[in-house]
């Protein structure tokens, strides 16, 4: 019985494996951070790809609306907080770098 695809391989395999209920409930949490089904979680665990945090690609959007907010202001202002905006800027796309790195880590 095929469930879905993967790529153009099918997902015709099934694997079971036996755990505690604790290492379920934080398989479960992790998969719904991720906004994926545990069996995918596992997959791209095992096999190196990247799993994205749903919370932190929220954050990484709201940090480059937040960051086009102060931009406006700058320009807006014609520069006249330009020390300020720009260290806002500098520490806004830190952060957004920060993240995304350790998205690529996991």
């Amino acid at each position: 019985m095929v469930f879905e695809t993967l790529g153009s391989e099918p997902l015709d395999a099934m694997l079971r494996l036996r755990l505690t209920a604790s290492e379920k409930e934080r398989l479960r949490e992790d998969a719904d951070l991720a906004a994926l089904s545990m069996s995918e979680l596992v997959r791209r665990r095992y096999f190196g790809r990247p799993i994205i945090a749903n919370a932190d690609a929220i954050m990484i959007k709201e940090l480059r609306r937040l960051g086009g907010l102060v931009k406006h202001i700058h320009n807006e202002s014609i520069g006249a907080n330009s020390k300020e905006t720009a260290a806002v800027l500098v520490a806004l796309k830190a952060y957004i770098e920060s993240l995304s790195d350790d998205r690529q880590k996991n």
